[in-house]
């Protein structure tokens, strides 16, 4: 028999267990899809996923957008926004490539006669257009979106058919885009070949609020800073331990990820490394003026040894891929990695936390496989990524979970259900382009139709506030850097703000070489940014919607029941008072009156 605590605390667990699995909740009993991006298509302020199915009987993939809703299931199939194709679906890019602030959808396919990759370009407006009826483009791999020209329109960058750097730039009349070949610096010694699969990046890393390109290459990343004119190529950052240069080197480095881990206002560069053939020695390296070893345990409390998932050509794991957000609201980003053992493969939390040991030399954060968070999810499965089921600000799970027997994959949710109330700023910046047909009206936002933008890639949002001990606290991140091979970045920027209830003391946001700062933002608010006109950052707009936190309600129902409860006892003693003034004046009545006798 176990003890009456111990089945207590069992109990305990399994509720907070079925509490948090909300599969049913978010998708019903559609459970086939997967997630391929994440965009607002509808325009009604909520995150709608992109998701890739396919039926066991039709060798097509279709992409359809599930559309996000206040009321469950919260994400639901709409069977009029889809389009099939015959080739195999490697990515899918939301965003505006003709600049009528319509949403679009890019999506990537790989013919496997010819090798090389078809891009579709599927134009909004209304609903989708699956017949496009200019020729796709062919290249290798997949592009990088990004905004070449900063005109608000998504271009995209990647190789051509002859293994020429090219960036392609839209237009606005849907015809075929501009070619720019990417500069180089020594025409005598041709550059490296971009890696495949690559994880090429844009964001700002100079601080100068222009966005820049990382290229990878199968040697070093190249980092072109951007200027005015496109990009111009300033330094490479090698492999670490030499792999470059390393012959004998049978291991594996992942996709890169770009996160300010230790929140020094400055972005560092994550990449998870495989150091022999079968990844049973892996680790995350950063770099930040150098490259580190952050030295993360990969064996769980059973002693078994876990590593990541070496490429097998499947969805989700063709290349090894962290995703970062906030988990707990620290304000430190956290990662969501999928790990295999001798057991199979799961997705796993791993915490941002202090380091403390004494090897952590030249960094003080690091991250723990928390081998319990994601409970009861202990099937395989494939791939784990951030979103905000509920819009209020707190990360919650979407995981795809693998079929081995069926070689199915199914969709599965998990809601973040946090033990203490922590505060947060929700931060979205949109292309800010405008139609005539849907003119900019004040305090128009989601009541008209996509007057303000889609997805934007490449805008930095940083914030200064001070925590509750009085230290100051700085932190940036970019917005949608990486777009190819399931990045899944979400369209908007999360910071987790603790349990500090002070005003972010400022915000400030970076696009296309221009910024604005503002002061004083309220704390648990989502703020979408219009950056119209783009070369007057002093006219761009902002949306505030403020988002009441757990202690508001808390102290308000406190509140309530504080003036209920003395309502109630100021009733009660009116009443008693009054009943007693009733009994006295009858006593009064009946009383003999001796006075007349």
């Amino acid at each position: 028999m176990l003890p009456t605590r111990t089945l207590i605390h069992l109990v305990a667990l399994v509720t907070a267990a079925r509490c948090s699995d909300i599969t049913s909740a978010v998708f019903g009993n559609v459970l086939d899809g997967m997630p391929a991006a994440f965009g607002d298509f509808n325009s009604d302020e909520l995150t709608d996923v992109f998701m890739l199915r396919r039926k066991p009987e039709d060798a097509q993939t279709t992409v359809e957008i599930f559309l996000a809703a206040d009321q469950e299931p919260l994400l639901r199939p709409a069977p009029h926004l889809n389009c099939s194709f015959k080739n195999h679906v490697t990515s899918v890019v939301p965003g505006d490539f003709d600049g009528d602030v319509f949403m679009d959808v890019l999506v990537t396919t790989f013919n496997h006669t010819d090798k090389f990759t078809y891009v579709h370009i599927l134009w909004g407006g209304n609903g989708l257009n699956c017949s496009s009826e200019s020729a796709p483009l062919i290249m290798r791999d997949q592009p990088l979106a990004l905004d070449y020209n900063q005109d608000m329109i998504i271009d995209l960058f990647g190789v051509d058919r002859e293994g020429r750097r090219v960036f392609w730039v839209f237009n606005e009349n849907r015809t075929t885009p501009r070619i720019i070949y990417m500069p180089w610096i020594d025409p005598d010694k041709p550059p490296e070949p971009v890696r495949n699969p690559h994880s090429n990046a844009f964001l700002d890393l100079n601080s100068d609020f222009l966005s820049d390109l990382v290229v990878t290459t199968r040697k070093s990343f190249e980092i072109w800073l951007g200027t005015e004119l496109g990009f111009g190529f300033s330094h490479e950052i090698d492999l670490p331990y030499n792999i470059s240069k390393d012959e004998h080197f049978r291991g594996e480095f992942g996709q890169t990820l770009y996160l300010d881990v230790e929140l020094t206002g400055k972005m560092a560069l994550l990449l998870p490394l495989c150091l022999n053939e079968d990844c049973t020695n892996c680790a995350i390296m950063m770099y930040q003026n150098g490259w580190y070893n952050l030295g993360v345990n990969f064996r769980d409390p059973n002693t078994v040894l876990w590593g990541f998932v070496r490429p097998d050509g499947r969805r989700y794991t063709e290349t090894i891929t962290l995703r970062g957000g906030d988990f707990n609201m620290d304000g430190y980003p956290d990662l969501l990695a999928t790990l295999q053992s001798s057991v199979g493969k799961q997705s796993f939390l791993l915490q941002n936390v202090a380091c403390k040991d004494m090897a952590c030399v030249g960094f003080n954060r690091t991250f723990e496989v928390k081998w319990q968070a994601l409970n009861p999810f202990y099937n395989e499965t494939a791939m784990a990524v951030f979103y905000d089921f509920y819009q209020d600000g707190i990360l919650d799970v979407i995981l795809v979970e693998f079929d081995k027997t069926n070689n199915l994959y199914r969709t599965a949710a998990f809601k973040n259900s946090l033990d203490y109330d922590a505060n947060f700023v929700k931060v979205m910046v949109l292309t800010g382009r405008t139609n005539s047909m849907y003119p900019i009206s004040p305090g128009s936002l989601g009541k008209k139709k996509r007057t303000y933008g889609t997805n934007l890639p490449g805008p930095s949002i940083a914030y200064r506030t001070t925590t509750q001990d009085g230290s100051p606290r700085n932190a940036i991140a970019a917005q949608l850097p990486q777009s190819a091979h399931f990045s899944l970045n979400l369209p908007y920027t999360t910071f987790g703000l603790g349990r500090t209830p002070n005003f972010v003391d400022a915000l400030t946001i970076g696009v296309g070489g221009k910024s604005r700062e503002w002061p004083q933002i309220i704390p648990n608010s989502q703020m979408v940014v219009i950056p119209n006109p783009i070369a007057e950052p002093s006219r761009w707009k902002a949306q505030l919607f403020v988002t009441p936190s757990k202690l508001i309600l808390l102290s308000a129902a406190a509140l309530t029941g504080t003036c209920g409860l003395i309502t109630a006892i100021i009733l009660g003693l009116y009443w008693k008072e009054r009943r007693e003034d009733k009994i006295e004046r009858l006593q009064e009545a009946h009383r003999f009156h001796f006075d007349a006798m």
